[in-house]
């Protein structure tokens, strides 16, 4: 193999191979304190640009979207990394070892050679080489430009196109065919570090002097892999190209497109999924003897129907986010209605055509929001049986962003894990016991006490009244308020100042990839949330704020945290 074609194979051939361990910046989370002016905040705010890696998600729409939803993807991914409570702010702080160069090299040759089999190739390529076993250089070069624009998310260097054309020269004379020489650099273009890596690149601010703004090209990157979770589109790479992206009208034009598009729907759920821990499911079991409806399956209906039910309440009714935890409608799966105990017909006339049925919980009904949700009980519960503890903590960090201190080490968990013990029949009375000791009392006040409210759902999602013969207490307290049951929790965390607080905090996080630096959470805190507020406390005008704000594409160097490398591990540094 010749020297230029196997840095295409590895690296894509250009020079950012060289750098692939590019540092990666990141702001540090500090809400400010102090009163200045809503303008004067917008106005000083602003963060490192980052480098991150695209997650599974962003990989397979990008895919999708570039060479048509037919081409499939095999392989498998590295694990994603969960960093400051999302996977998207984790992306900024991972590499690609030498295993995750392998899965991805076999990713990237099993779409290249389904791109130029004779079904796809008259469809990928708009010019014919003079002989199918000999170069074409015009040809391959006008090919590469063309997918190396939406590979890489901008036009390709004159370097660049030069030695991709090169090496599917030099690839067509070894191998004797012009298709398969552009299928062997089309699939280490796949595996480049530009594809890989959304790599954000500055260029001076010529509205504010001495500062720099996000170019172009990366703010289309930002703005789709945010608001659609997929690489820009040719419209959007396009209005970069002429500067539209630069100019508010311009901007608000894509800004409005981007949000009246149905991909808009991919992009938040893509959002909650990860807000929501929902990777989690890869690791989830339940034992079979207790819960033999477990399966993969209800797994996924699980997922579906808490995405249905916020993309309902929230796009769809155009809602108050803050209904999510209260809200009695969602949608049923037979799988899941047979949890629940509700039948749902194969072929009910209101039925969707992969077998959805929307519903609505009656007034009194302790199904009430998606926190009663098999997506959420069951998801922070253990195998054999529910978890207050586990529950409790994850209303708080992942809801409330509020972060819940580990267990110590040498704590004893037999009194909470034994739900034989006479003595202790519920989850209720075991939890009093175990706090007696006092390393595990203060993290648990804070709790349980939420967490116990959900006890009338066992391990599995399904509705209990009692536990082991006795009648369950679901009563709780959530920060000096109280309740009976999960219907008062839904309420509780609906009317809980850090509610939305902590929605705003994740989305902005998730939308730069990044935590906020202190110029933006004091933005975040000052403007933002008060906006959110005033908006209802719905999504779509939420969105539109965070994308269409000085903030979001400003770059402030002077408040990088301390440096985190993001990188393909073997290139060179």
């Amino acid at each position: 193999m010749s020297s230029a074609l196997g840095k295409v194979l590895l690296f894509g051939g250009t020079a950012l191979a060289a750098t692939a361990a590019a540092f990666l910046t990141v702001g540090l989370l500090h809400l400010g304190q102090g009163a200045k002016p809503a303008d004067a905040l917008e106005a000083q705010a602003g963060g490192p640009p980052v480098l991150r890696r695209l997650t599974q998600s962003q990989y397979v729409h990008a895919i999708g979207d570039i060479f048509g939803p037919d081409i499939k993807i095999g392989g498998r991914f590295d694990p994603d990394i969960r960093d400051s409570g999302l996977i998207e702010v984790g992306a900024g702080k991972v590499s690609v070892p030498a295993s995750g160069l392998e899965h991805y090299g076999n990713m990237a040759h099993t779409i290249a050679a389904q791109l130029f089999d004779k079904q796809h190739r008259a469809e990928m390529i708009d010019c014919k080489p003079f002989s199918e076993a000999a170069p074409d250089d015009a040809c391959a070069g006008r090919f590469l430009s063309q997918l190396g624009r939406l590979l890489y998310r901008r036009p390709l260097t004159k370097d660049e196109l030069d030695q991709l054309v090169t090496a599917s020269n030099e690839a067509t004379k070894t191998v004797g065919n012009f298709y398969s020489g552009l299928e062997l650099t089309v699939a280490g273009m796949l595996q480049a570090p530009q594809f890989l890596f959304d790599w954000e690149r500055t260029e001076p601010d010529p509205d504010h002097r001495g500062q720099k703004r996000l170019d172009a090209y990366s703010r289309a990157a930002r703005l789709s892999f945010f608001l659609w979770d997929t690489t820009p589109d040719d419209e959007l790479l396009t209005a970069a190209e002429k500067g539209d992206l630069d100019k508010p009208q311009g901007l608000a034009h894509q800004v409005d497109r981007l949000l009246a598009s149905p991909r808009l729907e991919a992009g938040m759920r893509a959002f909650f999924t990860d807000m929501l821990s929902f990777d989690a499911f890869n690791n989830l079991a339940k034992d079979p003897a207790i819960y033999p409806k477990y399966s993969y399956g209800l797994a996924v209906d699980a997922q579906e129907q808490t995405l249905r039910t916020i993309m309902y309440e929230l796009l769809a009714k155009n809602g108050d986010y803050r209904d999510l935890f209260t809200t009695r409608e969602t949608f049923l799966s037979r799988q899941l209605g047979a949890v629940y105990g509700l039948p749902i017909a194969k072929d009910a006339p209101d039925a969707t055509p992969d077998g959805w049925q929307f519903h609505r919980y009656p007034d009194g009904d302790e199904h009430t929001g998606i926190l009663s949700q098999i997506s959420f009980v069951a998801l922070h519960s253990h195998p054999g049986r529910s978890s207050s503890t586990l529950r409790g903590k994850a209303v708080r960090e992942i809801v409330l962003c509020q972060k819940v201190p580990d267990p110590p080490g040498n704590v004893n968990f037999k009194v909470v894990q034994d739900t034989k013990n006479p003595l202790y029949k519920t989850a209720r009375e075991r939890l009093t016991a175990h706090r007696t000791e006092p390393t595990c009392a203060g993290c648990h006040k804070l709790i349980d006490p939420i967490g116990l409210s959900l006890e009338n759902f066992d391990s599995l999602g399904g509705f209990r009244s009692t536990e082991n013969g006795q009648a369950i207490d679901a009563s709780g307290e959530l920060d000096g308020t109280k309740f009976t049951n999960a219907i008062g929790l839904g309420q509780a965390i609906h009317d809980h100042p850090a509610t939305p607080v902590c929605l705003v905090d994740r989305i902005y996080s998730y939308a730069l990839g990044r935590t906020p630096t202190k110029s933006e959470a004091a933005w975040i805190r000052g403007d933002l949330v008060k906006d959110f507020a005033a908006d209802g406390y719905r999504l779509a005008p939420l969105l539109k704020r965070i994308v269409t704000s000085e903030p979001f594409f400003r770059v402030i160097d002077s408040e990088t945290a301390p440096v985190r490398s993001a990188s393909i591990e073997g290139g060179s540094k």
